[in-house]
C-alpha cells in the first residue's frame, strides 16, 4: 500500500533530507586513498552527534546491519560494511549510502566518487549513472506512470552502453526507510502506478559497465558485480506535490 504524504510530512522529510546530504557532501571531499572505509563510518557518526542533534542512522540496526554507512568499492554495487581493514586506495570508485531518521521521517540517498584521479572509464561510469537519476527524476510527475521513470533510466543507461542492475531497486520512503512502491531501474514505459501528488520515493540506479548480474558476498549484505566489472550507484529521496517535484537529498 501507497502512504502518500501531507505537505507537512513532506517538510520534516527536507530536513532529514538535508541532512544526508550535507553528510554525503562532507565525506565526497574527503575520501582519498589511505583512509579506511571505517574512518569514514566514524566521522558520520561524529558528525550526527556534533552538527545534527535528534537525527539518527537509519541503517544501523537494520534487519542486523552492523553500521551507519554502506561504503562499496569497485564491484560492489551497494551495502558494502566499513571496515577498519578496507583502506581505500588511488583510482577506486567509492560508493556511499547513507540514511537518517528525523522526527520519524527518513531521508535516504547514495553517491559515487573517484579516490583520486581514476581512470577515463571510471569517470565516463559515474557520469552516465548520475545522469541517468536525474533523466529518471524528469518523469517523476503526477499524472505519469511510474516505470517512466525507470524506462528513462534504462533507456540512458543502456544507451550509453552499460548496463542497470534488476536485482535492486528504489522504494518509497517515510516513516520506514522502504515502503511501497519498488521503483526498478529498468521498464516499460507507461507502466506501473499513476504518479500522485504526495508520493516520496528513492530513486537510485546502480549501474555496471559489464553485465547486470550480481552476487553477495559471504557477509551477507555486500553486493556485487558478478562478472568483476565495476559499479556506481546514486540516489536522491523525493517528494511529488502538486506544486513540482522536489529533491530532498541535494544541497
Amino acid at each position: 500500500m501507497i502512504l502518500y504524504k501531507s505537505m507537512s510530512e513532506i517538510d520534516t522529510m527536507r530536513k532529514s533530507g538535508h541532512v544526508v546530504a550535507l553528510v554525503l557532501d562532507h565525506l565526497s571531499s574527503i575520501i582519498k586513498s589511505g583512509i579506511s572505509t571505517w574512518d569514514l563510518e566514524e566521522i558520520t557518526l561524529d558528525y550526527l552527534k556534533t552538527k545534527a542533534p535528534g537525527v539518527t542512522p537509519a541503517f544501523k540496526g537494520y534487519m542486523g546491519y552492523p553500521a551507519a554507512l554502506c561504503v562499496s568499492i569497485n564491484d560492489e554495487v551497494v551495502h558494502g560494511i566499513p571496515s577498519k581493514k578496507r583502506m581505500i586506495k588511488d583510482g577506486d570508485v567509492v560508493s556511499v549510502d547513507f540514511g537518517v531518521f528525523y522526527n520519524g521521517y527518513a531521508g535516504d540517498a547514495a553517491t559515487t566518487v573517484i579516490a583520486g584521479s581514476g581512470t577515463p572509464e571510471a569517470q565516463n561510469l559515474l557520469k552516465v549513472t548520475r545522469e541517468s537519476l536525474y533523466e529518471g527524476i524528469k518523469y517523476a510527475k503526477p499524472g505519469n506512470h511510474l516505470h517512466d521513470i525507470s524506462a528513462a533510466i534504462q533507456d540512458y543507461v543502456e544507451g550509453h552502453g552499460y548496463s542497470v542492475v534488476r536485482e535492486l531497486v528504489g522504494h518509497g520512503i517515510g516513516q520506514s526507510m522502504h515502503e511501497d512502491p519498488q521503483v526498478p531501474n529498468f521498464g516499460e514505459k507507461g507502466t506501473g502506478v499513476i504518479i500522485k501528488p504526495g508520493l516520496t520515493i528513492a530513486v537510485e540506479p546502480m549501474v555496471t559497465t559489464g553485465s547486470y548480474e550480481v552476487e553477495f558476498l559471504n557477509d551477507g549484505w555486500t553486493v556485487v558485480t558478478r562478472d568483476g566489472s565495476l559499479a556506481a550507484h546514486f540516489e536522491h529521496s523525493l517528494a511529488i506535490t502538486g506544486q513540482g517535484t522536489f529533491i530532498l537529498t541535494e544541497l
